[in-house]
């Protein structure tokens, strides 16, 4: 497994792993405590494992965690995703910054994204299963969701989006989630 750091986005990792593929299919580490260690993360710190799974244009997002914020290391295990990060972190050398990345069970490469930065899925399969591990446990009081739309971002989702939750429908534009951190 190696890990190649995001230069989009501080502090950003990707995690790729080695495939051992024979005929009966693969197998792959997706998760290896030396390497995320040798980047200067605490693999230990990861208290919280989640699974969503979504159906062709589904659009999950943009989530991120008020307070201390929320890391998470994020892998499409099954099917395929368009998965968006947005830095929002104050005095972050890439503020402001978006990277984009396809995440897929072929690869099962592993996005790591720092807290403090919004995160946003697009299922791109008819069955797309991602998988979170979270170093915070979930507290819905800190939730923040940003427009998947917003014209500040402008981000081009793939597909149109098919499905989404109340909370991603009704969500602030970034200009109002920046002034309510401000406040």
């Amino acid at each position: 497994m190696k890990a190649t750091e995001v230069p989009e986005i501080a502090g950003a990792y990707l995690f790729e792993p080695t495939p051992h593929a024979d005929e009966r299919g693969f197998f792959c580490r997706t998760f290896d405590a030396d390497v995320v260690r040798s980047v200067g993360l605490d693999p230990d710190a990861f208290v919280q494992d989640s699974l969503s799974r979504s159906v062709r244009g589904v659009l999950r997002g943009l989530h991120l965690r008020s307070g201390a914020g929320e890391a998470k290391l994020v892998r499409c295990s099954y099917g395929q995703i368009f998965d968006v990060v947005v830095d929002l972190r104050p005095g972050s050398p890439t503020h402001l910054n978006q990277a984009f990345f396809t995440l897929s069970d072929e690869t099962q490469k592993t996005l790591y994204i720092p807290a403090g930065c919004a995160h946003g899925f697009q299922a791109l399969t008819d069955t797309a299963d991602v998988s979170y591990r979270i170093d915070r446990p979930h507290d819905p009081a800190e939730d923040v969701t940003i427009a998947f739309d917003d014209p500040e971002l402008a981000i081009r989702w793939p597909l149109p989006a098919t499905s989404m939750s109340m909370r991603d429908r009704e969500a602030p534009n970034l200009a109002e989630v920046l002034k309510r951190r401000e406040s």
